[in-house]
C-alpha cells in the first residue's frame, strides 16, 4: 500500500513572505570627524607634494586641494592660505616632538641615561616622521619669513621646556634662568643639527631613512656632543 502524503493547503489570502535580515547601518561620521579627515587630507598631500621634489613655495592650494582630492574651497574652510598650511605643518612637526622628549624626562631615567634614552626617541620620531622633518628643515632655511618665524618662535618654546626641566637637576639649580635658558639653547640646537644630519643621510632627501648604520653613527656623534655640554656643567657658576 503506498502511503500518499496529502499536500499541506494554506488558506486563501495568506501568504508567508520572508523578509531578508535588516543590515545594520554604516556608521555615520560625524562632521568634526569629517573635517578632521579632510584637514589631515590636505596636510598629507602637501608633504606628498613636497616628497615628490616640488618645494613649498613653489606649491599652490590648488594643487595641493587636487592632490587631497578635494574642492578648492574645501581647502579655504580649513586653512586661510598656504603660509597658514605652512604653519600647521610646523606645529604637529615640533609639538609631538616635544611632547616625546618631555617623556625621556619625566619617565624617571637616571641622569646619566637622560642623554642616550633622549637621543634615542629624537631619531625613532624623526625616522617616523621623516617627511614633517623635511619640510621643517626645508622651511628653517628659505626665504619664506612667516614660516621662518614660526619654527624660531617654536625653538624658543622648546628651549624654555626644557630650561624648566634642567632646574630640577640638583647640580643646576643654583643656575641663573638665563644661563639655563643658554644651557637648554645649546642642548636643542644640538638636536636640530642631529636632525639635520639624519635627513642628509637619507636617500631622496627624506624620503627613506638613512641605512642603520648611518643612523648608528649619527645617533652616536649626536650622544658623545650632548654628554660634552654635560661634562661642563659642574664647572659653570652663574655670575649675576
Amino acid at each position: 500500500m503506498v502511503n500518499k502524503r496529502t499536500p499541506t493547503t494554506r488558506p486563501p489570502g495568506r501568504h508567508v513572505t520572508r523578509h531578508p535580515a535588516p543590515r545594520p547601518a554604516p556608521e555615520r561620521r560625524s562632521q568634526a570627524d569629517r573635517r578632521q579627515q579632510t584637514r589631515q587630507a590636505l596636510l598629507d598631500a602637501a608633504l606628498g607634494q613636497m616628497e615628490a621634489g616640488i618645494g613649498f613655495e613653489a606649491l599652490s592650494l590648488r594643487r595641493v586641494a587636487r592632490a587631497a582630492g578635494v574642492v578648492p574651497a574645501a581647502f579655504y574652510r580649513h586653512f586661510a592660505s598656504m603660509d597658514e598650511l605652512g604653519l600647521a605643518l610646523v606645529e604637529d612637526s615640533v609639538l609631538a616632538l616635544r611632547s616625546m622628549l618631555r617623556e625621556a624626562r619625566e619617565d624617571g631615567p637616571a641622569p646619566e641615561r637622560v642623554i642616550e634614552r633622549s637621543v634615542k626617541i629624537l631619531f625613532a620620531h624623526v625616522r617616523e616622521h621623516r617627511r614633517h622633518f623635511a619640510f621643517v628643515a626645508q622651511a628653517r632655511g628659505s626665504g619664506n619669513a612667516v614660516l621662518r618665524h614660526a619654527i624660531r618662535s617654536e625653538t624658543k618654546l622648546f628651549a624654555s621646556e626644557l630650561a624648566t626641566d634642567l632646574a630640577r637637576f640638583p647640580v643646576l639649580r643654583e643656575w641663573s634662568t638665563s644661563d639655563l635658558q643658554m644651557l637648554a639653547g645649546m642642548f636643542v640646537e644640538t638636536m636640530i643639527s642631529a636632525i639635520e644630519a639624519f635627513l642628509e643621510a637619507s636617500p631622496g632627501g627624506g624620503v627613506q631613512p638613512p641605512t642603520p648604520e648611518a643612523e648608528a653613527r649619527i645617533a652616536k656623534q649626536t650622544e658623545r656632543q650632548l654628554r660634552l655640554l654635560a661634562l661642563a656643567i659642574p664647572q659653570w657658576r652663574s655670575r649675576p
